[in-house]
């Protein structure tokens, strides 16, 4: 039996993508990233929405924005809200970083989608996507603004059409109501590929580790529920920054309970060599905090799978790695770094059932 391949990426006549004969599969293939950016912020202060460190500094000279910022308790958040720099030229070394970061992939192609976090706002993602991508053929940016205090969001940059209008499915937790403010939404969106079969994509961003476990434990519960309630000729993977960090997973056996019986995880199939996405400085640790999920359709015409040597972790710009071989989080002061977390790869492999 002969099977051929055909990555996305290729512009090959429509024939190709979905004819088979008894002698021949025909496989689709579709690249995945998952990567947060690490405080993606325009410079304009957006109303609602506690971004005022993320301005340039002519704009923090006022005693009100002194008085705003020497409030924070975090000494690191409160000089960073009251000198850092966001000027255009920060914005700009920024978005190039990223972009470097997301061509290393597919021979400088790109995933064909991306999940994205700490994503401000639309505009400042099609400025990324028109500026330094415009020529690896993303269609608009999908953003929902969410509650973040902060107005970072999760977000979605793909190749393939979609099928419907994405939704935003907020995380809500009524036992821990004074931190709503720190919680994302689910973004859900589905996809059209090649073959007309239909891929929908979760990017996610789950509480941070100083949260308590039963906010993330919220979460996986409801990223559950999402996947259930898709028809069933969907395949589906989620995609994000999990916060889950190796510890919690160890004390809690948190991917064991909540992730394992609903996904496949990438780098349960590939990356055995890779240590982590991110890195604890404060007990030398290594955690996936940044993970891909797959779940195929239970029905439908297709089969899918993760392929298990596309598993990776996208760290061969040289930019985002420090002296000591970890993430190298963004500095603006010193246009050095890209982002305080390695993205993750995975490929999703696409054939018709036989």
């Amino acid at each position: 039996m002969k099977v051929n391949f055909l990555r996305l990426t290729l512009i090959v006549p429509a024939v190709f993508l979905i004819a088979c004969s008894t002698e021949e599969i025909q496989v689709i293939s579709v690249t995945v990233m998952s990567f947060n950016v690490q405080n993606l912020f325009d410079n304009h202060d957006d109303a609602g929405k506690d971004d005022k460190a993320y301005l340039p500094i002519e704009a923090k000279q006022d005693e009100t924005h002194t008085a705003a910022c020497n409030e924070i308790q975090v000494e690191s958040w409160r000089d960073e809200c009251l000198n850092l720099d966001w000027s255009n030229l920060a914005i700009e070394v920024k978005l190039t970083a990223l972009a470097r970061t997301i061509r290393q992939v597919n021979n400088g192609k790109g995933a064909d989608i991306i999940a994205l976090q700490e994503v401000e706002n639309l505009s400042i993602l099609d400025k990324l996507r028109t500026e330094k991508l415009a020529d690896l053929g993303y269609q608009a940016p999908i953003l929902i603004e969410g509650t973040d205090a902060r107005g970072i969001d999760v977000a979605i940059l793909s190749r393939l059409p979609l099928a419907n209008e994405p939704q935003l499915h907020p995380l809500v937790l009524a036992d821990f109501p004074d931190r709503a403010g720190d919680t994302r939404g689910v973004l859900q969106a589905t996809f059209v590929l090649p073959d007309e079969s239909l891929l929908t994509a979760f990017s996610v961003h789950f509480p941070a580790p100083f949260h308590p476990t039963q906010m993330r434990v919220a979460a996986y519960q409801h990223l559950a529920s999402l996947l259930a309630a898709l028809p069933d000729d969907h395949h589906a993977f989620a995609a994000g920054d999990f916060n889950t960090t190796s510890k919690e997973d160890a004390d809690v056996g948190m991917l064991d309970k909540y992730a394992r019986p609903h996904w496949t995880l990438a780098h349960d199939v590939g990356c055995s060599e890779c240590k982590g996405s991110y890195f604890y400085g404060g007990d030398s640790t290594w955690s996936f905090l940044d993970m891909i999920f797959f779940a195929p359709a239970r029905g439908g015409k297709t089969t899918a799978q993760i392929r298990g040597d596309s598993v990776s972790i996208a760290n061969d710009y040289a930019p985002q790695v420090g002296e000591t071989g970890t993430p190298e989080r963004f500095v603006s002061a010193k246009g050095t770094g890209v982002s305080d977390h390695w993205p993750m790869i995975a490929t999703i492999e696409f054939a018709e059932k036989q």
